[in-house]
């Protein structure tokens, strides 16, 4: 099986409409592919056929047949039976073959590494966690994750002489981690806490190390990615808020996460809720980011959900979001108590605005601890499927 070819598959165009919409234009091949590509993984195992995928993409049926021609021969297409047409011969379905492309996504967070290989479905096929430091030095922290990615590649798929590189199926790496950061860089600012990486070219220096195309993005820009790519947030806007050994939201508006123009939003932690409060490793006093973890440190999650909850609904209030989805390790340890302290100050805010449509429902996002991870691996699969990352 051969791995995903990289200049064909790429999204290149934005989708207009209410749906994926095809054009019938040579220079656009790539951007047609990933159409097609995104309605097979869509199809799921039943698969679907050639004339439902022009009708779904606008392309011709012309078109259709020389892209999936192209794919089965790449070994990304397959059939996947026959199905009754209402006229003439039955229709040849199609569906994609999940084990031709693989994503590995890796977390780095303050003191863990968590990775995950996953199948060109987005299923987990292999999984790895390594302790981190990460104050202890660009050239250390570099290593771990090396030595993670390999052992988890060789593990799932093989390992040969000539590396990650020589492994037809790999996609790449996805890399995620606590912010500020430039996504389009790939370069780290100063992230709270850890100073010292400041203006560190992660993506091009792992990318030297490893021999595979590499993405870094923030933690929650990747759980969120994930959990839309996953159908969590439904078709509509929410905020993913991570709260582990630090705090930050990811946010997807329409459909896609939103970054910003420097590819700064979703700083939520330094927020200051308290002039007067505690200070703050990012050097504001009364963040809530310290104010939910002090409150933490002092075995009260309730306090902390609450204090989670007021800045919850500064947001709702300023995006009109559909929902908010929580996770991180903190939260895990007391889901119960988060979705009720937080549900609770958006219903009492809800209540006293008004506001038009009721409360925003909030629950735990799926994925658990590996939902950065997963998340990370979808930097990687999804502008091949044309869901830009």
């Amino acid at each position: 099986m051969g791995g995903v070819n990289r200049t064909r598959t790429g999204s290149g165009v934005p989708a207009s409409g209410d749906g994926p919409t095809g054009a019938n234009l040579g220079v656009v091949r790539s951007h047609n592919t990933a159409l097609v590509l995104g309605l097979l993984r869509d199809a799921g195992a039943q698969g679907v056929s050639r004339l439902e995928l022009a009708e779904r993409t606008g392309l011709t049926p012309q078109a259709v047949s020389k892209i999936t021609a192209r794919l089965r021969e790449e070994g990304y297409a397959a059939e996947a039976g026959r199905r009754a047409s209402t006229g003439g011969k039955p229709r040849t379905v199609l569906r994609l073959v999940p084990e031709a492309g693989h994503a590995v996504g890796v977390h780095l967070d303050r003191d863990e590494l968590r990775a995950v290989l996953v199948d060109l479905d987005g299923a987990v096929v292999g999984q790895r966690r390594a302790e981190l430091d990460l104050g202890a030095g660009a050239q250390a922290v570099l290593g771990v994750v090396v030595r993670a990615v390999e052992g988890l590649v060789a593990d799932g798929l093989g390992l040969e002489d000539e590396g990650l590189a020589g492994v037809g199926t790999l996609l790449g790496v996805g890399v995620a981690l606590p912010g500020p950061l430039d996504h389009a860089r790939g370069v780290l600012h100063r992230v709270t806490g850890f100073p010292e990486w400041d203006g560190f070219p992660l993506r091009d220096a792992l990318g030297e190390r490893l021999g595979v195309p590499v993405v870094v993005d923030k933690d929650t820009n990747a759980a969120a990615l994930g959990l839309s790519a996953a159908g969590e947030g439904g078709s509509g806007s929410f905020a993913y808020l991570h709260l582990g050994t630090g705090l930050g939201a990811g946010l997807v508006i329409g459909g896609s996460v939103h970054r910003g123009v420097r590819t700064g939003a979703g700083e939520f932690g330094h927020q200051v809720i308290q002039l007067d409060g505690p200070p703050c490793e990012c050097g504001n006093r009364g963040c809530v980011e310290v104010l939910c973890l002090a409150a933490v440190g002092c075995g009260e999650p309730g306090e902390a959900a609450r204090v989670l909850g007021v800045a919850a609904a500064n947001l709702v209030g300023l995006l009109d979001i559909d929902a908010v989805l929580l996770g991180g390790r903190t939260i895990a340890g007391a889901p119960e108590v988060f979705v009720r302290g937080v549900g609770e100050v958006l219903a009492d805010r809800a209540r006293r605005e008004g506001t038009l449509g009721g409360e925003v429902p909030v629950r735990v996002a799926g994925g658990g601890e590996r939902a950065v991870a997963e998340g990370a691996a979808q930097l990687l699969l999804g502008p091949l499927f044309g869901r830009g990352a």
